[in-house]
């Protein structure tokens, strides 16, 4: 139904539409607004914009990268933690206990952690819940200074699985480049 120009007012009974007649405003009969109305509006308007908002899967799993990435570079190990499954593994049989151990290791060992990805990781989506990502990056370490003590380049090939709307790390194999 179209409401002629006006404006929405609240009074006691609702919200009700008004439209000037020349001498004020005065209200239209029939149209008014129940609160109910209203939110139902509201909430329904909010429904559409978070379904069109829907992230595909490669893209979330590139911003899940980038925010690791990030919680590292901040000292973040909890962070970072938060991204990898339970049942992660790594080379050399390492678990997610002994990944964590090694990451606070180097946080405390290090006032600056840099990460460089090199090139656009490569993300292969298995389905809709799994992925592989192959890139290469260079992890550099130091004691805070302009030019870091320690730098390593490193081909990484990572395993990703879709929980609960979020992309954890499963698996991973890194090798020196």
């Amino acid at each position: 139904m179209f409401l002629p120009m006006g404006r929405l007012a609240y009074n006691r009974c609702g919200w009700e539409h008004t439209v000037p007649d020349g001498k004020g405003e005065a209200a239209m009969p029939g149209y008014r607004v129940s609160r109910v109305v209203v939110l139902a509006c509201a909430m329904a308007m909010t429904c559409l914009l978070a379904g069109c908002a829907r992230t595909p899967p490669e893209q979330r799993l590139r911003g899940q990268l980038a925010a690791m990435q990030q919680a590292l570079e901040q000292r973040q190990v909890r962070t970072f933690m938060d991204g990898i499954a339970e049942d992660f593994g790594g080379n050399g049989g390492m678990d997610r206990a002994a990944l964590q151990q090694v990451l606070r290791a180097q946080v405390l060992a290090n006032a600056n952690i840099g990460l460089t990805v090199l090139g656009s990781p490569a993300v292969e989506l298995q389905g809709v819940d799994r992925a592989t990502v192959r890139f290469s990056v260079v992890a550099s370490a130091g004691g805070g200074r302009l030019v870091p003590d320690r730098a390593q380049a490193w081909d990484v090939t990572s395993g990703w699985r879709d929980q609960d709307g979020r992309w954890r790390l499963y698996y991973a194999e890194w090798r020196p480049k």
